[in-house]
């Protein structure tokens, strides 16, 4: 069966995010007041043949701690469904 992967990549709570203040500060100066606590990111979309959700949900884990994310400061969101 084909599942489509959404991985979300987000710094964990606590990890100085310079890219996020970057664009929080620049936000105000262009006029785009009260927005705060700006926090960037990557997303990954992929499709994966398992042959259940179960079976995806584990090869997309392990392919998060091994290769998309650094396990030492981030954090992965993963979205699966059947594609």
């Amino acid at each position: 069966m084909k599942y489509s992967v959404l991985v979300e990549v987000r710094l964990r709570p606590g990890i100085a995010d310079p890219q996020g203040s970057t664009i929080e500060r620049s936000l105000s100066t262009l006029g785009f007041d009260g927005i705060g606590g700006v926090r960037v990111g990557k997303s990954v979309r992929f499709g994966i043949e398992a042959s259940d959700e179960a079976t995806a949900r584990a090869q997309v884990d392990e392919l998060c701690a091994r290769f998309l994310t650094n396990p030492v400061i981030e954090d992965a969101l993963v979205s699966i469904e059947a594609a």
